[in-house]
């Protein structure tokens, strides 16, 4: 029996949500509709809501009559996404810390514990964090700041931390992560939480955003590039191999 409409356009969206938030889908990368709905065995219909609702987060660009991209990331977008983050999420995170209830802290713990023990890499994917871990760490963030009565604080916190993710991944390519320790990072954050110390955990999350910033401008350039040359080469040795011989 074929699953809800409703539930199929979850999935899809949910599937796509986490390509690109797992750097599947590059920055600035087109999305070409035929090939995503073959990709994500999905109708025009159900492809064209996940794309709206990927655009109304700030991860996917709509541009008239050429369609849809990967929400391009710049130096500039950056440094800007940054400044917003430090001032929004911290209050909201200083907020949820004196706000929340026992139930929200252990829910904090529950969530930190299943982000700690999930692996961040799976050999069967092909590059980037792993799917599991990507939703662990996007579960964990998400609860902590939910502890915080304001609802519409928590939204713009949480839509700004979506628009970071691309940033975040490029950051913390496979094989940059010995720039930092991600784990200890994540167990401050849950250590001041805990402690019901408001200023001490603004602070441990103030660091946790701004190395991110300094690790993808340190290797912005690589990065940004590298993608985009593989793409290419791809292209080009299947137009290569798919091209008719000549007599």
């Amino acid at each position: 029996m074929a699953a809800p409409s409703g539930t199929r356009a979850e999935h899809v969206y949910n599937e796509l949500r986490s390509d690109t938030l797992a750097g599947r889908w590059y920055p600035g990368q087109r999305l070409p509709f035929e090939e995503l709905c073959t990709r994500y065995d999905a109708s025009v219909g159900v492809m064209r809501e996940a794309l709206q609702r990927l655009a109304e987060q700030g991860l996917v660009l709509v541009e008239p009559n050429r369609g849809f991209r990967v929400m391009p990331v710049s130096e500039d977008d950056l440094r800007h996404l940054t400044e917003a983050r430090l001032e929004i999420e911290t209050l909201t995170l200083k907020l949820a810390v004196e706000q929340g209830s026992l139930d929200w802290e252990g829910q904090v713990m529950a969530a930190h514990h299943r982000l700690e023990r999930t692996p961040m890499t799976d050999p069967n994917e092909r590059h980037g964090f792993s799917s599991d871990w990507v939703a662990a760490h996007h579960a964990f963030h998400n609860t902590m700041l939910e502890g915080c009565e304001n609802l519409r604080l928590r939204s713009i916190a949480m839509a700004l931390r979506d628009s970071f993710e691309i940033y975040r991944h490029w950051s913390l390519a496979v094989g940059r992560t010995k720039d930092r320790d991600v784990i200890a990072e994540h167990r401050r954050l849950l250590d001041r939480v805990l402690a019901r110390d408001p200023e001490g955990a603004a602070a441990a999350l103030r660091s946790h955003i701004e190395l991110t910033k300094s690790l993808w401008l340190e290797g912005a350039p690589k990065d940004d590039d590298a993608p985009k040359a593989t793409a290419t080469k791809r292209r080009r040795r299947s137009s290569k191999t798919s091209a008719p011989k000549r007599d």
